[in-house]
């Protein structure tokens, strides 16, 4: 069954986590329902893409006003493709919710403990993670482009979680929306650096395709990276949806050649 469900035209929910846990608002947004034009089209949410940034706010007031989640409670990132991760706490809040200047430096990932506070992340292809450990309330999320899950940017978040006493076994992930194996070629370079990733006896995550042409498939490998973090598979949802293949519902940087908008993963306790 599908994961992430449709609330409205604007964003998917990850129905069964907020159904269980009624304080939490956790998802991925669409392109529908905001107001940019051109490539931007319509709900853009990053503000670094070369969209009008007074735009980019008013599509992130709408986003707020739909989740019930005010913007002065968002962080959000200058995300790098990196590992870095950061636990964000109530005196973050706002940092990064209406520019790209104020937003965290080099930050690839977020997770908290507190209530009040909407952790987000943007996206055209790379995979989302979500991440949550019900008993000691902790959530998280992190942008896994190739770099970051080769980087095992996911086990990262588990050992980070390890250190504040929380076992893998009590985590649940769902791996949302992305690009999908059908629709992303790389070449040897990449291959080399997923063939250093994936422990060994890990299920296979891609295929060749023609001499030196791979189609990978970015979810698998971070569900087997998970996997092998000691996080239980049932205790993993994964999405069957793909931002390329789907030209209704998401932006592609990869389809739309690099002149697109942006996508929000969003994971929140509300007060």
């Amino acid at each position: 069954m599908e994961p992430f469900v449709k609330n409205n035209h604007s964003y998917l929910s990850i129905d069964s986590w907020m159904r269980r846990f009624p304080k939490l608002t956790a998802g991925f947004t669409t392109k529908n329902g905001g107001t940019s034009k051109g490539y931007f089209k319509t709900l853009n949410l990053g503000f670094h893409v070369g969209d009008d940034v007074t735009v980019v706010s008013s599509n992130r007031e709408k986003v707020s006003e739909l989740l019930n989640f005010p913007l002065s409670s968002w962080v959000g990132a200058e995300q790098t493709h990196d590992t870095i991760l950061k636990k964000i706490t109530k005196s973050d809040r706002g940092i990064g919710s209406d520019s790209y200047e104020n937003a965290f430096k080099g930050t690839d990932g977020f997770y908290t403990d507190e209530e009040g506070i909407l952790l987000t992340l943007c996206f055209a292809d790379c995979v989302p993670l979500f991440f949550i450990a019900p008993e000691r309330r902790m959530i998280g999320i992190a942008h896994a482009g190739w770099k970051g899950s080769v980087g095992q940017i996911a086990k990262k978040m588990i050992d980070s979680w390890g250190q504040e006493g929380i076992r893998p076994d009590k985590i649940y992930v769902a791996i949302g929306p992305s690009i999908c194996e059908n629709c992303y070629m790389v070449d040897q370079h990449v291959i080399n650096f997923v063939e250093k990733s994936l422990v060994e006896g890990a299920a296979f995550t891609y295929n060749l395709i023609s001499e030196g042409q791979y189609s990978l498939n970015l979810q698998e490998l971070n569900k087997q990276i998970l996997l092998a973090s000691g996080v239980p598979e049932q205790n993993i949802l994964q999405t069957g949806l793909c931002s390329s293949c789907d030209h209704e519902e998401f932006f592609s940087h990869r389809r739309d050649k690099g002149r697109t908008g942006r996508m929000m993963s969003f994971i929140g306790w509300k007060e």
